[in-house]
């Protein structure tokens, strides 16, 4: 069951502005990219639904995370169907996000009160997410969408809409200036945050760096 509540997850990911995503089959691996995004200030997490047995590395991590890493919410991408939505449900994920809208996957979130983030790539489409329950909204992707103009005018008509972009975004002062001028409710954020050394495994520290840095620039673009 879900520990947090829709509500909770969706202040928690305005309040860091950034999400990140990650996959990998290795839980170790996992486990300590998840604790250098704790340690550098983020709590919400969401792991890719992309290998085999990704629900299996997702139950373990989870566990990882509700045990010792306190305020973390734990979120599944790449979600697709309703049947993989309950299956994530089951394991404990606090939120779900997909690229695409699906209405079976809304009810299966509603029913359970979890936060439920479709990918979008029109007003018709977000328009249509919000009426199934959906607080935020993905756009995805990203930059081929439209990038920070086409949030900026999507807000125009429908400024209430809560948006998170995805693909496109770096953690740089450039970027990210760009897409908070244009009023996302936060970014999502893939391989740019998660740094390997010369050869090529994960640096830890250099990841934790990486997105300590890009929070404060978030915080600072924001005031």
């Amino acid at each position: 069951m879900a520990k947090y509540s829709r509500i909770e997850v969706v202040l928690q990911m305005k309040e860091n502005g950034i999400v990140p995503v990650f996959y990998n089959a290795d839980i170790a691996v996992c486990k300590q990219v998840l604790k250098a995004c704790y340690d550098a200030g983020l709590r919400t997490f969401e792991f890719t639904n992309r290998g085999d047995f990704a629900h299996e590395v997702f139950a373990d991590l989870n566990k990882y995370a509700k045990a010792e890493l306190q305020g973390m919410m734990m979120g599944v991408g790449s979600v697709l169907d309703a049947g993989t939505t309950s299956l994530y449900l089951q394991l404990g994920a606090d939120f779900i996000i997909s690229p695409i809208v699906n209405a079976e996957m809304a009810k299966a979130c509603n029913r359970r009160k979890v936060a439920w983030m479709p990918g979008c790539g029109s007003v018709t489409e977000i328009s249509y997410a919000e009426e199934l329950g959906a607080e935020v909204v993905k756009i995805f992707p990203g930059a081929q969408v439209g990038g920070p103009a086409f949030v900026k005018g999507v807000k125009g008509p429908l400024p209430w809409a809560s948006i998170m972009p995805t693909g496109g975004v770096s953690p740089t002062e450039e970027n990210l200036k760009e897409w908070i001028a244009a009023g996302v409710h936060c970014v999502g954020i893939g391989s740019k945050l998660f740094a390997k050394n010369t050869e090529g495994a994960y640096d830890y520290t250099a990841i934790t760096e990486t997105i300590s840095s890009a929070l404060d620039l978030v915080k600072k673009l924001r005031s």
